[in-house]
């Protein structure tokens, strides 16, 4: 039985507001909705969504996280909140009356950023959101009912498009130039000069050979998912749903991109508005206990809760009578650029960051936050943020004559997981349906991973 009323949540929600609204956060309209566990674990399942389309591995991971639950072996989230213009929240019923006011505050943070921060104002719709993906789920479902194609077709073609939903295009907000817009920027890049002043034109270098406008694409093009809808033989409906799963996985890059942000956002907000609230004693205590649970570091990995918090009470502290740096913060960086600026050695000695590595069972200290090591530690957590712990493949050439795809690994010191690649390379040949040749380096050697129609894998040397 629950500690307290939805008029009690009413009015502390009231209360928060005039906190969020007096401290100069812009936020999206806010609902709530109050669900128990299951309901919570649908929702985490199923990406906060009202409407999803149905996948199997929704469905695994649903009893995974509920099997989990039952044995006390997993926690649930206090809340989930969504990118959407209203914004839209979950809350646990089975939370206390303190957690509900903690996780109402840590929402209107969450809210403020999506609105605020500048991945989510390019790359989202934030209006449009619920509508897009209760569109998307009556799109999929209609091809699943449809006789001509039926579950397993529809199936086979989304365990493809999520294998490499990742694999498009990186930067959020850039100008994207279609293949023929290309062409005609490399032709205008390598033409004579034509006016009385050629050395103030741009030129290439001369010992730069033009590139082969005959071959698509005329450059490597990072975004495969949008490759094989231009230029694979897919039917109108696997065109449809590749679009889909594209669509929807650009609307979660800014949060992929920006959660140490984000979360440390929220919780330095949650703070702040708790402390404003003149919370009675009992309520305060509990309050410390719970913020000091969800900022805590975590042995072995990094909290993002933590060290987000930590970075934006240090820049508040040192404007300690402007909050404009930290809305600026807020809306311009992305987690990359955020820990590179304003992670520093002092708050990596405070945290006690350090880098290490596992040689067998056993793990080796390779870094520590000294004078000469925090940089290196700063680095590495940056270049670990966001899609960097995805490999970045681009499509190098489509053979017409044979219909192969050639694409290429950007080796960037880290080798390929091959058990993981062997099985992705299959996923695209089922959208390809032609012969797929990754390139990439092992033991610093040029390697050839091919997969022919019948799926057969073969490693040779490049």
């Amino acid at each position: 039985m629950s500690e307290y009323s939805i008029k009690e949540l009413l009015e502390w929600n009231e209360k928060i507001e005039n906190i969020v609204l007096a401290e100069g956060l812009d936020c999206y309209e806010q609902e709530f909705e109050v669900c128990d566990y299951e309901d919570m674990i649908g929702y985490e399942t199923y990406v906060g969504m009202p409407s999803h389309y149905p996948h199997w591995s929704y469905g695994k991971n649903y009893e995974r996280t509920k099997t989990l639950h039952r044995y006390n072996m997993t926690g649930l989230p206090y809340e989930m909140v969504i990118n959407s213009d209203p914004c839209i929240a979950y809350l646990m019923k089975d939370n206390t009356l303190l957690l509900q006011i903690l996780t109402i505050a840590h929402v209107y943070g969450h809210n403020d950023f999506f609105k605020n921060n500048r991945m989510f104002r390019l790359a989202t719709r934030a209006k449009d959101t619920v509508e897009m993906f209760k569109n998307h789920a009556d799109r999929i479902r209609e091809y699943i009912h449809d006789p001509g194609i039926g579950y397993e077709k529809v199936e086979k073609i989304l365990n493809a498009a999520h294998a490499i939903k990742f694999h498009i295009y990186r930067n959020i907000g850039e100008k994207r130039l279609s293949d023929e817009e290309k062409k005609r920027a490399l032709l205008e890049r390598y033409r004579k000069p034509k006016t009385e002043y050629p050395l103030l034109e741009p030129r290439v270098k001369e010992e730069e050979p033009p590139p082969d406008f005959k071959k698509i694409p005329v450059e490597p093009q990072e975004d495969i998912l949008l490759f094989i809808m231009n230029y694979g033989k897919l039917l109108d409906w696997e065109r449809d749903i590749l679009n889909i799963v594209r669509e929807e996985t650009i609307y979660f890059l800014p949060q992929i991109e920006t959660k140490i942000m984000n979360e440390g956002w929220a919780s330095y907000w949650h703070y702040n508005i708790l402390n404003k609230l003149n919370l009675p004693q009992g309520l305060h205590m509990e309050f410390l206990k719970r913020h000091n649970q969800v900022i805590r570091p975590h042995l072995g990995q990094l909290n993002p809760y933590y060290i987000g918090f930590k970075i934006f009470e240090d820049i508040k502290n040192k404007y300690p009578d402007n909050l404009k740096k930290i809305f600026e913060i807020r809306e311009v960086e992305r987690d990359q650029s955020f820990i590179r600026r304003y992670l520093t050695r002092e708050l990596c000695e405070e945290m006690n960051l350090f880098e290490y590595l596992k040689l067998g069972k056993n793990y080796i200290i390779t870094e520590v936050s000294d004078e000469d090591g925090w940089k290196s530690v700063r680095d590495t957590i940056a270049n670990s943020a966001g899609l960097s712990g995805i490999p970045v493949i681009n499509v190098l050439e489509w053979v017409q004559k044979d219909n192969m795809l050639i694409i290429e690994h950007q080796y960037d010191g880290r080798e390929l997981e091959l058990s993981f690649a062997y099985e992705t390379i299959k996923h695209i040949t089922d959208l390809w349906e032609g012969k797929i040749m990754l390139v990439t380096k092992i033991d610093n050697k040029r390697k050839l991973i091919t997969c022919d129609e019948q799926k057969r894998v073969t490693l040779t040397d490049g």
